[in-house]
């Protein structure tokens, strides 16, 4: 059986290089490929399992542990949207649903479109803020159902 080829930049491979003999890096590597990737591809990790002498299933492992790491391709704009106590007692479920509405997506799903996903998070570190999401670095605060729509018009366009 052939593995797939994927070819890691010369930044990440040298990244790796230097903190794969490094207790503890297996995160530090893990979150380098989701930030070049915007997922960690199978044959990413399978790259790197070669490459530090780790086996595959010990860095999936780690990989379906945290909710942070995607196995899929996200969405150009990935809407995480806190489900942490604080948000989901102020109505953070109904902001999933509506954007799910809006978005015409299920789940773990991507638009047609490619735009967006949806993430359900435990917590933005915004509690203060609730019920919150974020788009890329972007944080909402306080949104209610009606304000949707219009936060994803203004994704829709960028």
């Amino acid at each position: 059986m052939q593995m797939a080829q994927i070819e890691f930049s010369k930044e990440l491979t040298a990244f790796i290089d230097e903190w794969k003999e490094k207790p503890g890096s297996l995160i530090m590597m893990l979150h380098r490929i989701q930030e070049e990737f915007t997922y960690i591809p199978r044959e990413a990790a399978e790259k790197l399992s070669r490459s530090v002498g780790l086996p595959l299933a010990k860095i999936y492992g780690v990989i379906t542990f945290y909710h942070y790491f995607k196995t899929s391709k996200p969405g150009k704009h990935r809407l995480a949207i806190c489900l942490g106590t604080a948000c989901y007692l102020k109505g953070a479920q109904d902001l999933i649903d509506e954007a799910r509405a809006i978005l015409s997506i299920k789940g773990d799903e991507v638009t047609d479109d490619g735009l967006f996903s949806i993430d359900e998070v435990r917590c933005l570190g915004c509690c203060g803020l609730a019920p919150d999401l974020m788009i890329g670095n972007e944080v909402f605060g306080k949104v209610t159902k009606d304000q949707m729509p219009e936060i994803i018009a203004k994704y829709r366009d960028k």
